[in-house]
Protein backbone atom coordinates (compact mmCIF):
# COMPACT_ATOMS: atom_id res chain seq x y z
CA UNK A 1 0.00 0.00 0.00
CA UNK A 2 1.07 3.23 -0.83
CA UNK A 3 -0.19 6.92 -0.52
CA UNK A 4 0.43 9.88 -2.44
CA UNK A 5 -1.12 13.16 -3.82
CA UNK A 6 -1.99 13.78 -7.33
CA UNK A 7 -2.30 17.53 -9.03
CA UNK A 8 -6.06 18.42 -9.54
CA UNK A 9 -7.72 20.68 -11.31
CA UNK A 10 -8.42 22.88 -8.09
CA UNK A 11 -5.38 21.33 -5.81
CA UNK A 12 -4.32 18.20 -4.47
CA UNK A 13 -5.68 14.79 -4.66
CA UNK A 14 -5.14 12.41 -1.74
CA UNK A 15 -4.86 8.72 -2.69
CA UNK A 16 -4.24 5.24 -1.35
CA UNK A 17 -3.21 2.43 -3.84
CA UNK A 18 -3.05 -0.98 -2.78
CA UNK A 19 -1.00 -2.68 -5.19
CA UNK A 20 -1.92 -6.25 -6.33
CA UNK A 21 -0.48 -9.53 -4.49
CA UNK A 22 1.10 -11.61 -7.16
CA UNK A 23 3.17 -11.11 -10.51
CA UNK A 24 -0.67 -11.20 -12.66
CA UNK A 25 -2.76 -8.37 -12.05
CA UNK A 26 -6.60 -8.92 -12.98
CA UNK A 27 -8.01 -5.80 -13.30
CA UNK A 28 -7.71 -2.08 -11.60
CA UNK A 29 -10.19 -0.74 -9.46
CA UNK A 30 -10.95 2.68 -8.96
CA UNK A 31 -13.14 3.28 -5.87
CA UNK A 32 -16.18 6.37 -5.60
CA UNK A 33 -17.01 7.51 -2.26
CA UNK A 34 -19.54 8.29 -0.28
CA UNK A 35 -20.85 11.82 0.44
CA UNK A 36 -19.80 13.98 3.45
CA UNK A 37 -19.24 11.74 6.99
CA UNK A 38 -20.49 8.70 5.32
CA UNK A 39 -17.58 8.97 4.10
CA UNK A 40 -15.20 8.60 7.47
CA UNK A 41 -17.50 5.86 8.67
CA UNK A 42 -16.78 3.71 5.82
CA UNK A 43 -12.82 4.38 5.87
CA UNK A 44 -12.39 1.08 7.54
CA UNK A 45 -14.77 -1.48 5.41
CA UNK A 46 -13.44 0.24 2.11
CA UNK A 47 -9.74 -0.32 2.98
CA UNK A 48 -10.44 -3.83 4.36
CA UNK A 49 -11.93 -4.69 1.04
CA UNK A 50 -9.36 -2.81 -0.78
CA UNK A 51 -7.09 -5.54 0.49
CA UNK A 52 -8.42 -8.35 -0.06
CA UNK A 53 -9.48 -6.75 -3.45
CA UNK A 54 -5.00 -6.43 -3.96
CA UNK A 55 -5.06 -10.10 -2.27
CA UNK A 56 -7.22 -11.25 -5.15
CA UNK A 57 -4.51 -9.90 -7.46
CA UNK A 58 -6.11 -6.34 -7.99
CA UNK A 59 -5.04 -2.82 -8.17
CA UNK A 60 -6.75 -0.72 -6.20
CA UNK A 61 -7.13 3.48 -5.75
CA UNK A 62 -8.95 4.71 -3.13
CA UNK A 63 -9.06 8.75 -3.61
CA UNK A 64 -10.13 11.36 -1.28
CA UNK A 65 -11.94 14.14 -3.59
CA UNK A 66 -11.26 18.06 -3.44
CA UNK A 67 -12.75 19.47 -0.11
CA UNK A 68 -12.64 15.64 1.39
CA UNK A 69 -10.34 14.04 3.67
CA UNK A 70 -6.61 14.99 3.41
CA UNK A 71 -7.39 16.68 -0.56
CA UNK A 72 -6.40 20.18 -0.98
CA UNK A 73 -9.77 22.20 -0.17
CA UNK A 74 -12.82 22.37 2.15
CA UNK A 75 -16.19 20.69 1.66
CA UNK A 76 -17.81 23.99 0.69
CA UNK A 77 -15.60 24.94 -2.01
CA UNK A 78 -16.58 21.00 -3.31
CA UNK A 79 -18.17 20.86 -6.75
CA UNK A 80 -19.70 17.93 -7.86
CA UNK A 81 -18.10 17.96 -11.92
CA UNK A 82 -14.98 18.90 -9.93
CA UNK A 83 -15.25 14.95 -8.63
CA UNK A 84 -15.75 13.90 -11.43
CA UNK A 85 -12.74 15.64 -12.77
CA UNK A 86 -10.74 14.44 -10.10
CA UNK A 87 -12.26 10.56 -10.67
CA UNK A 88 -10.79 11.28 -14.20
CA UNK A 89 -7.27 12.05 -13.43
CA UNK A 90 -7.39 9.19 -10.79
CA UNK A 91 -8.38 6.74 -13.19
CA UNK A 92 -5.83 8.01 -15.74
CA UNK A 93 -2.93 7.50 -13.11
CA UNK A 94 -4.08 4.17 -12.50
CA UNK A 95 -4.09 3.16 -15.82
CA UNK A 96 -0.87 4.24 -16.86
CA UNK A 97 0.15 2.03 -13.38
CA UNK A 98 -1.51 -0.79 -14.44
CA UNK A 99 -3.10 -1.15 -18.13
CA UNK A 100 -5.39 -3.92 -17.13
CA UNK A 101 -9.40 -3.77 -17.22
CA UNK A 102 -11.37 -1.39 -14.98
CA UNK A 103 -14.13 -2.12 -12.47
CA UNK A 104 -15.31 0.54 -10.62
CA UNK A 105 -16.67 -0.01 -6.98
CA UNK A 106 -19.00 2.77 -5.50
CA UNK A 107 -20.16 3.42 -1.76
CA UNK A 108 -23.64 5.24 -1.12
CA UNK A 109 -23.74 8.49 -3.45
CA UNK A 110 -20.78 7.55 -4.76
CA UNK A 111 -22.18 5.39 -7.21
CA UNK A 112 -24.48 7.99 -8.58
CA UNK A 113 -20.79 9.73 -9.77
CA UNK A 114 -19.73 6.06 -11.31
CA UNK A 115 -22.39 6.44 -13.36
CA UNK A 116 -21.47 9.80 -14.61
CA UNK A 117 -18.07 8.83 -14.77
CA UNK A 118 -18.71 5.57 -16.98
CA UNK A 119 -21.22 8.25 -18.90
CA UNK A 120 -18.33 9.90 -20.13
CA UNK A 121 -15.86 7.70 -21.28
CA UNK A 122 -15.38 5.74 -24.83
CA UNK A 123 -15.55 2.22 -23.44
CA UNK A 124 -17.55 0.03 -21.07
CA UNK A 125 -16.02 -1.14 -17.62
CA UNK A 126 -15.13 -4.56 -17.15
CA UNK A 127 -18.16 -4.60 -14.45
CA UNK A 128 -19.51 -2.32 -11.61
CA UNK A 129 -19.56 -3.27 -8.05
CA UNK A 130 -21.94 -1.05 -5.96
CA UNK A 131 -22.34 -1.09 -1.98
CA UNK A 132 -25.76 0.22 -0.97
CA UNK A 133 -26.30 2.28 -3.62
CA UNK A 134 -28.33 5.61 -3.68
CA UNK A 135 -30.92 5.60 -6.53
CA UNK A 136 -32.12 8.92 -5.89
CA UNK A 137 -29.88 11.93 -4.85
CA UNK A 138 -32.74 14.11 -4.27
CA UNK A 139 -34.01 12.23 -1.41
CA UNK A 140 -30.36 11.24 -0.20
CA UNK A 141 -30.06 15.71 0.26
CA UNK A 142 -33.08 15.60 1.62
CA UNK A 143 -31.83 12.93 4.39
CA UNK A 144 -28.93 15.22 4.87
CA UNK A 145 -30.69 17.86 5.28
CA UNK A 146 -32.40 16.44 8.25
CA UNK A 147 -29.43 16.29 9.94
CA UNK A 148 -29.34 19.97 10.79
CA UNK A 149 -32.68 19.76 11.32
CA UNK A 150 -32.48 17.33 14.09
CA UNK A 151 -29.52 19.25 15.45
CA UNK A 152 -31.93 22.57 15.42
CA UNK A 153 -34.55 21.10 16.97
CA UNK A 154 -32.61 20.06 19.72
CA UNK A 155 -31.60 23.73 20.23
CA UNK A 156 -35.04 24.86 20.15
CA UNK A 157 -34.85 25.99 16.33
CA UNK A 158 -37.45 24.96 13.65
CA UNK A 159 -36.62 24.47 10.27
CA UNK A 160 -38.06 21.76 7.26
CA UNK A 161 -36.32 20.78 4.24
CA UNK A 162 -38.34 22.97 2.18
CA UNK A 163 -37.38 26.14 3.72
CA UNK A 164 -33.45 24.83 3.41
CA UNK A 165 -33.69 23.46 -0.33
CA UNK A 166 -35.48 27.42 -1.22
CA UNK A 167 -32.34 28.80 0.43
CA UNK A 168 -30.40 26.63 -0.77
CA UNK A 169 -31.64 28.14 -4.55
CA UNK A 170 -31.73 31.15 -3.31
CA UNK A 171 -27.64 31.13 -3.42
CA UNK A 172 -26.87 30.53 0.40
CA UNK A 173 -24.51 27.71 1.44
CA UNK A 174 -25.93 25.77 4.59
CA UNK A 175 -23.72 24.49 7.58
CA UNK A 176 -25.14 20.91 8.00
CA UNK A 177 -23.72 18.53 10.44
CA UNK A 178 -20.36 20.41 10.70
CA UNK A 179 -19.93 20.75 6.42
CA UNK A 180 -20.89 23.67 4.19
CA UNK A 181 -22.98 22.84 1.72
CA UNK A 182 -22.72 24.62 -1.34
CA UNK A 183 -25.63 25.48 -3.40
CA UNK A 184 -24.10 24.35 -6.69
CA UNK A 185 -23.22 20.87 -5.14
CA UNK A 186 -26.63 20.39 -3.50
CA UNK A 187 -28.33 21.25 -7.10
CA UNK A 188 -26.24 18.97 -8.59
CA UNK A 189 -26.95 15.83 -5.91
CA UNK A 190 -30.44 16.78 -6.34
CA UNK A 191 -30.65 15.93 -9.90
CA UNK A 192 -28.62 12.90 -10.03
CA UNK A 193 -30.54 9.50 -10.36
CA UNK A 194 -28.63 6.08 -10.43
CA UNK A 195 -28.70 5.15 -14.43
CA UNK A 196 -27.62 1.42 -15.33
CA UNK A 197 -23.78 1.72 -15.66
CA UNK A 198 -22.03 1.19 -18.83
CA UNK A 199 -20.54 -1.50 -17.63
CA UNK A 200 -20.11 -5.63 -18.41
CA UNK A 201 -21.66 -6.71 -15.36
CA UNK A 202 -22.97 -5.22 -12.18
CA UNK A 203 -22.52 -6.37 -8.97
CA UNK A 204 -25.51 -4.69 -6.73
CA UNK A 205 -24.97 -5.69 -3.01
CA UNK A 206 -27.48 -4.36 -0.05
CA UNK A 207 -27.56 -4.25 3.83
CA UNK A 208 -30.15 -5.34 6.06
CA UNK A 209 -30.28 -6.85 9.36
CA UNK A 210 -30.95 -10.34 7.88
CA UNK A 211 -29.30 -12.18 4.86
CA UNK A 212 -32.69 -13.53 3.54
CA UNK A 213 -34.26 -9.79 3.33
CA UNK A 214 -35.72 -8.70 -0.01
CA UNK A 215 -34.24 -5.98 -1.89
CA UNK A 216 -35.92 -2.12 -0.98
CA UNK A 217 -38.80 -2.48 -3.50
CA UNK A 218 -37.02 0.48 -5.54
CA UNK A 219 -34.24 -1.24 -5.86
CA UNK A 220 -35.89 -4.38 -6.73
CA UNK A 221 -37.82 -2.57 -9.70
CA UNK A 222 -34.31 -1.03 -11.04
CA UNK A 223 -32.75 -4.17 -11.15
CA UNK A 224 -35.56 -5.88 -13.15
CA UNK A 225 -35.57 -3.22 -15.12
CA UNK A 226 -31.43 -3.45 -16.41
CA UNK A 227 -31.87 -6.77 -16.47
CA UNK A 228 -34.57 -6.18 -19.06
CA UNK A 229 -32.58 -4.40 -20.76
CA UNK A 230 -29.70 -6.63 -21.40
CA UNK A 231 -27.79 -6.21 -18.24
CA UNK A 232 -25.71 -8.67 -16.43
CA UNK A 233 -27.02 -7.84 -13.04
CA UNK A 234 -26.06 -10.02 -9.60
CA UNK A 235 -27.97 -8.25 -6.61
CA UNK A 236 -27.56 -9.17 -3.43
CA UNK A 237 -28.57 -8.57 0.45
CA UNK A 238 -25.99 -9.46 3.35
CA UNK A 239 -26.88 -9.49 6.96
CA UNK A 240 -25.26 -6.89 8.84
CA UNK A 241 -25.54 -2.96 9.91
CA UNK A 242 -25.33 0.11 7.82
CA UNK A 243 -21.42 0.86 8.75
CA UNK A 244 -22.20 4.46 6.95
CA UNK A 245 -24.07 5.61 9.69
CA UNK A 246 -23.58 4.11 12.63
CA UNK A 247 -22.26 6.29 15.64
CA UNK A 248 -19.11 3.31 15.83
CA UNK A 249 -16.87 2.23 13.35
CA UNK A 250 -18.18 -1.20 12.46
CA UNK A 251 -17.03 -3.73 10.13
CA UNK A 252 -19.79 -6.21 8.03
CA UNK A 253 -18.02 -9.39 7.08
CA UNK A 254 -20.86 -10.66 5.10
CA UNK A 255 -20.35 -7.75 2.85
CA UNK A 256 -16.84 -8.27 2.47
CA UNK A 257 -17.17 -12.07 1.92
CA UNK A 258 -19.64 -11.46 -0.64
CA UNK A 259 -17.52 -8.84 -2.78
CA UNK A 260 -15.23 -11.27 -2.92
CA UNK A 261 -16.94 -13.80 -4.25
CA UNK A 262 -18.45 -11.42 -6.99
CA UNK A 263 -14.65 -10.55 -8.08
CA UNK A 264 -13.97 -14.68 -8.28
CA UNK A 265 -16.62 -15.12 -10.53
CA UNK A 266 -15.67 -12.53 -12.91
CA UNK A 267 -12.51 -14.52 -13.58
Amino acid sequence: MEAGFLEGKAGPVFHVLHRPKGPSVRGRVLFFPPFAEELNKSRRMVNLQARRMAQAGYAVLIPDLYGCGDSGGDFGDADWDLWLDDLARCNDHLEAWCPAPLLVWGLRAGCLLAGDFLAARAEQAAAAIYWAPVTNGEQHLTQFLRLRMAAGMMGGQKESTGDLRSRLRDGEALEVAGYTLAPALAERLAIARLEQPRAASVAWLDIAAQDDAPLPPASERMVERWREAGAAVDARVVGGDAFWSTQDIIEVPRLLEATTQCLEALA
